[in-house]
């Protein structure tokens, strides 16, 4: 049985569109495209609620208060799972997000110059296409970050892109975790879509499902929300002199992150920003 989405339509000043995206990635929407002056936000039927329309209304009305803005309109409709994918493939393009990091779906043909590398990725309803500026912070931090022989834990990977990444950077093995059974199936998908499924390892479950050994980098590109109650686990998982990549944070999440990092002992090495979105990377002290 296809399996079905909640789509929200928002029309709103186009000024406000990044906000929206924002907030409703902490409500736990997935996917997101912009259509000219609207917001189309997805979440699995499954874990809709009808009252989050009221909660949605309500931070839509604040947002657009703010800046002087009209109110917004909001509309909700329940879609299949293969019109979910054909307005994927009417949106998603390739994308260069580094000077050597292309990322494509399989729809295009893309033809790399020497030193670049191609991502195949086919989104579907995962998190993590390149088009979303928390992936492409991570991709930017690993880009200059990754070296011969490093071993990756990818923690929520959603498309698994960031783990394919990192074995096409350099990395010696990867390994890709995630509690969502579709991205899990999407994940699996596009490691072979790669060719890589001798190096990336794709597990269903959360980061206590991951195998025991340490890591040189693990990348986690989750809400804050997420984030803060495993930093000590994935403290405890990280490899002496070992990197941990933040993402899926809010600029205004920085200073609540900020104090969870010291409070476990994490020296921050780099930030980065892209609109309202921030990416960490830290070391343990």
């Amino acid at each position: 049985m296809p399996k079905s989405f909640v789509e929200v339509d928002i029309v709103a000043d186009a000024s406000l569109l990044e906000a929206l995206t924002g907030i409703l990635t902490q409500l736990g929407f997935e996917g997101f495209w912009e259509d000219g002056s609207a917001l189309k936000a997805y979440m699995s039927a499954e874990r809709w609620s009808p009252s989050l329309v009221d909660e949605i209304r309500s931070v839509a009305n604040l947002v657009a208060r703010s800046s002087s803005s009209k109110a917004p309109t909001i509309s909700v409709k329940t879609i299949a799972e293969q019109n979910w994918n054909e307005e994927w493939e009417k949106t998603i393009r390739p994308i260069q997000v580094t000077a050597r990091i292309i990322i494509t779906p399989t729809w295009h043909t893309v033809t790399p110059a020497p030193g670049q590398i191609v991502l195949t990725i086919d989104p579907k309803m995962s998190f993590g296409t390149g088009y979303h500026e928390t992936t492409r912070l991570v991709l930017r931090m690993m880009d200059h970050s990754i070296r011969p022989g490093t071993t990756l834990l990818d923690v929520g990977t959603g498309t698994g892109v960031l783990a394919i990444a990192g074995v096409k950077l350099g990395a010696s093995s990867a390994v890709a975790v995630d509690i969502d059974e579709w991205s899990y199936e999407n994940a699996l998908e596009n490691v072979r879509l790669n060719g890589v499924q001798d190096r990336v390892r794709v597990i269903h479950g959360d980061l206590s499902a991951a195998p025991g050994s340490l890591f040189d980098m693990i990348v986690a590109n989750i809400q804050r929300s997420i984030i803060e109650p495993i930093l000590r686990e994935m403290s405890s998982r990280l490899a002496p002199n070992g990197l941990l990549i933040l993402s899926g944070l809010l600029e205004a999440d920085e200073e609540l992150m900020l104090q969870a990092l010291g409070s476990r002992h994490f020296v921050v090495r780099e930030r980065l920003f892209e609109n309202e979105w921030l990416a960490l990377a830290v070391t343990a002290g």
